[in-house]
């Protein structure tokens, strides 16, 4: 039954969030295995050192540590110089060593933050621990068969655990912290963030208490893969728990899962604690020592993250909506930083509503395949300034810019999309308008200002869009005597 907005109020939320983010490298943890299984055939890239072969002995990737300590000062904070691996042991078909590679005791990034906002509130979230681990294979069911099949192309992935601590409150919140941490994997470089494939993928621990200091019997909820299913989740976990504590019943500690298609959280099985995997020391890898040379070495080359960029696009006076739209989709963000490096901040705004406007126009083009020209962004943004292409227009020529190496005033005036500013043309024309539609001129004339909008359309109408608004309304004011 739905949960009313009283009874919900008698309740506090609580939300810790694990997430798993595959990282950016060629090969595997421990492996020389490919590491991108999103098209490839089952059992395809694996390794003896994957599926567990005797004797077969690990070698960590240095690339997926750089990439460890790269998600460390994304997360404003270092990396750990001391860290190692440990056994996580577990029986499943799809993990053929019958452990997973893991850090529990001394991970790779303790602490850490995550700034988000919700209704123009600012808070950080605290992490609680960051951990370098190896994925385990894929196990499928198919529908109807009394059979399952095992895919071990994912075995040995190299991941982040990022374990957030139990500070989220509600399904907003959620939301906007499992957003941004894709942002700062993202941008950081640490991880393709591919949601549809499983690169980034959240399990949600939730619980509900009638006493804000006291923390309810908690449910997790696994391998949720967009920002909207986090959100729905948590809501509908919220509101199950609440029905089971307002009738006497407190929910179990177990594992569920997301249904989509029926938007609701299913069982799937009682929730293990630590001492059921019964970890120990990974005795086949050393433990990990960093230098400061080497942390310095790579925090030297981060790249902007989304705060920093937020400050910049700030600075161009558009809207937060607008700022995480760019952010959004990182090419878009690449050019408008471009054009602000390169250029000037006038263009550079302008740009953002072109590329918005242009994507939106052609959501399957990958902006990146287009090389923009900061000079002829000028160029078209200073016809704009000069009269001589109206929004519209403007737009027009920016979408041919992207699939033509030509400038934009020849693209302009191919197109016969030049703007008319020359008053004895445009008089012309506003005089037979004025003549057409008498009713609309006398209502201008009594004060009705707004029929003046009606007679400017008309004046765009008959020049074909070409004419200069601004100087068609100030001739037809000139004209009945305003």
């Amino acid at each position: 039954m739905p949960i009313s907005e009283d009874i919900r109020r008698k309740y506090t939320p609580t939300i810790g969030i694990e997430c798993h983010v595959q990282l950016k490298t060629k090969t595997k943890l421990f492996s020389a295995a490919g590491n991108d299984a999103r098209a490839a055939a089952p059992n395809t890239l694996i390794s003896h050192i994957d599926t567990a072969m005797p004797g077969a002995l690990p070698v960590l990737n240095e690339k997926a540590l750089e990439l460890a300590i790269r998600a460390a000062f994304a997360l404003n904070t270092r990396p750990q110089r001391h860290s190692y691996f440990e056994r996580k042991h577990y029986f499943y078909p799809d993990s053929p060593a019958g452990y997973q590679i893991s850090q529990l005791h001394s991970p790779i990034i303790v602490d850490g933050s995550v700034e988000i906002t919700t209704e123009g509130q600012k808070k950080s979230i605290s992490i609680n621990r960051v951990q370098l681990e190896a994925d385990a294979g894929k196990t499928t069911h198919p529908a109807g068969a009394d059979y399952s099949l095992v895919d071990l192309n994912r075995a040995g992935t190299p991941l982040l655990e990022i374990v957030s601590e139990p500070q989220i409150h509600s399904p907003a919140e959620a939301k906007a912290y499992t957003r941004e941490l894709y942002l700062l994997m993202k941008y950081a470089d640490v991880s393709d963030v591919d949601l549809y494939h499983g690169n980034m993928r959240f399990d949600i621990n939730i619980s509900v208490s009638p006493q804000a200091d006291v923390l309810g019997k908690r449910t997790e909820v696994k391998n949720l893969n967009s920002f909207r299913s986090v959100e729905n989740a948590v809501t509908h976990e919220i509101d199950r728990q609440i029905e089971l504590l307002e009738k006497g019943r407190p929910p179990e500690q177990e594992t569920r899962g997301w249904d989509e298609a029926k938007q609701k959280t299913v069982p799937q099985r009682l929730k293990e604690e630590a001492q059921d995997y019964r970890y120990m020391p990974e005795p086949d890898i050393p433990p990990i020592e960093l230098d400061d040379e080497y942390i310095e070495k790579i925090k030297s080359k981060m790249p902007k993250l989304p705060s920093e960029i937020r400050e910049i696009l700030n600075k161009l006076s558009i809207s937060d909506n607008v700022v995480e739209g760019v952010l959004d989709n990182d090419s878009i963000c690449r050019s408008v930083m471009a054009q602000i490096d390169k250029a000037d901040e006038i263009s550079a705004k302008r740009l953002v509503f072109w590329l918005l406007q242009s994507q939106r126009k052609n959501e399957d083009r990958d902006l990146s395949d287009y090389d923009l020209n900061q000079a002829s962004i000028i160029k078209l943004s200073a016809m704009v300034d000069a009269g001589q292409l109206n929004s519209n227009a403007a737009q027009a020529v920016f979408d041919e810019m992207m699939n033509s190496p030509t400038g934009p005033e020849e693209i302009a005036i191919a197109k016969n999309l030049m703007q008319v500013s020359d008053d004895a043309e445009i008089e012309k024309i506003v005089t037979a308008v004025l003549e057409k539609n008498p009713a609309a001129a006398e209502d201008v004339k009594n004060g009705e200002l707004k029929a003046i909008g009606f007679l400017v359309g008309q004046v765009m109408a008959a020049s074909q869009g070409q004419a200069n608004p601004q100087v068609a309304q100030k001739l037809i004011k000139q004209q009945l005597g305003l």
